[in-house]
């Protein structure tokens, strides 16, 4: 029997043991303050102690300082696998942190208790991110158990804060711990993919999302002669905002879909009554740009258009941005791409293609720093939705193929 065929045996033995791991993560919410929980410190422990229980010896903790939390830290969590050689890591990146459940009525289970049926596991989490945690968790726990020494060192990280920004997760990492990583190292990110498990995702959109406060004066309903719609500015503002897909209009087949956008989302509350011309309105937007155009030429545009309708409606625009990062793509050609569509291929039989993607994770600000990282997963894209859930299927695929690329040379 070959190394890996003896993995992949393992691997498929422990399938009880992987829904135990998912309901043990799945009892420990792990929310961040900013979703009114208290950290991932919990979980964090519950899953250090199942590991050193199975055998993991090299665990270290990288802790982020956070006062809102009760216990004052955010906890990043490495288990590390020697390799034959030290020349790079294989790193396999999981997210501690899940976001609130939303309307309990919208569940059919406890969110906080993995129920099995039909092959599924649903609860909050189980699949973003615990489902690429606990395929790379029994990858790793094969090597250990069958005795095999991966071609090179395998780590495994565990962090925290990825809902809300990774200030405490990554970033924190990148910053105060940025010996952890080398150039010539394989960063895999298991928190997005596909059905098939087909995509490689190497680039994602920029992003900027900006609150616009447009202030106005308050009148009459009767009288709007006598104020300054603040709404109707700020919904003429919302069509501009919009428009400018057309102005920013080149499109890229990696992404889906393959163009800019710029959607108006959220807007808050203005006055109590029909027959009130609000004098106060508030508008955001949340923009996902082609990598061909800078951050700095969209703002210049918003800049353009809020000026206009300053000047049409006699109103004052506030424009604050509550989030912005621009990200370059891991080449189609990396080391890590070729790797990884090569244990795809060898594990599972498909070959893989590369895409890009508008949403945002922990790669972007790895790919800043140099760093070429992917994201790859077998999933139905469940992630933040009720009745989450993950296919024990998957997670055992998923830990076949980062077996076969642990074998490597």
């Amino acid at each position: 029997m070959s190394a890996f065929e003896e993995l992949k045996e393992n691997i498929r033995s422990h399938k009880g043991d992987m829904v135990a791991l998912e309901s043990l993560l799945t009892a420990h919410p792990a929310l961040a303050p900013e979703n009114g929980g208290d950290g991932e410190l919990e979980k964090c422990l519950a899953l250090e102690a199942w590991l050193k229980e199975h055998g993991f010896t090299d665990l270290e903790r990288y802790d982020a300082p956070d006062e809102r939390v009760s216990a004052k830290i955010r906890p990043n969590l490495i288990a590390t696998v020697k390799g034959k050689s030290d020349e790079r890591t294989v790193w396999v990146m999981a997210h501690l942190d899940v976001v609130p459940t939303g309307a309990l009525s919208l569940w059919n289970t406890d969110p906080w208790q993995v129920v099995e049926k039909d092959g599924r596991l649903y609860g909050r989490g189980v699949e973003d991110n615990q489902q690429g945690l606990v395929s790379g968790v029994f990858a790793a726990l094969s090597l250990l158990e069958k005795g095999i020494t991966p071609a090179y060192t395998v780590k495994l990280l565990f962090i925290s804060d990825e809902e809300c920004g990774s200030a405490y997760g990554i970033n924190y990492l990148l910053k105060e711990h940025a010996d952890l990583f080398r150039k010539e190292d394989f960063i895999l990110i298991p928190d997005g993919g596909d059905p098939k498990g087909e995509t490689i995702e190497i680039a994602e959109k920029n992003i900027l999302w900006m609150l616009f406060h447009t202030k106005g004066k308050q009148c009459h309903g009767s009288r709007p002669d006598e104020g300054k719609n603040a709404c109707l500015a700020g919904s003429d503002l919302a069509l501009r905002l919009h428009d400018m897909e057309n102005f920013f209009g080149k499109k890229n087949s990696l992404f889906t879909p393959d163009h800019s956008t710029f959607q108006p989302t959220k807007r808050e509350a203005n006055v109590d009554g029909v027959n009130i011309i609000p004098g106060d309105d508030k508008l955001c937007m949340d923009a996902r740009i082609l990598p061909c155009y800078s951050l700095d030429q969209v703002r210049a545009e918003v800049k353009k258009r809020v000026a206009a309708v300053e000047a049409e409606y006699g109103v004052q625009i506030e424009v604050t941005e509550l989030q912005a990062g621009e990200s370059p793509a891991t080449p189609a050609d990396a080391p890590v791409v070729k790797a990884l569509a090569d244990a795809i291929k060898s594990a599972q039989g498909i070959t893989a293609k590369t895409i890009g993607i508008g949403g945002g994770t922990v790669g972007a600000g790895l790919r800043v720093k140099g760093y070429d990282a992917v994201v790859w997963s077998t999933m139905d894209e469940l992630a933040h939705q009720p009745n989450e859930y993950c296919k024990i299927e998957n997670i055992i695929k998923d830990a076949e193929t980062l077996a076969a690329l642990f074998l490597q040379e």
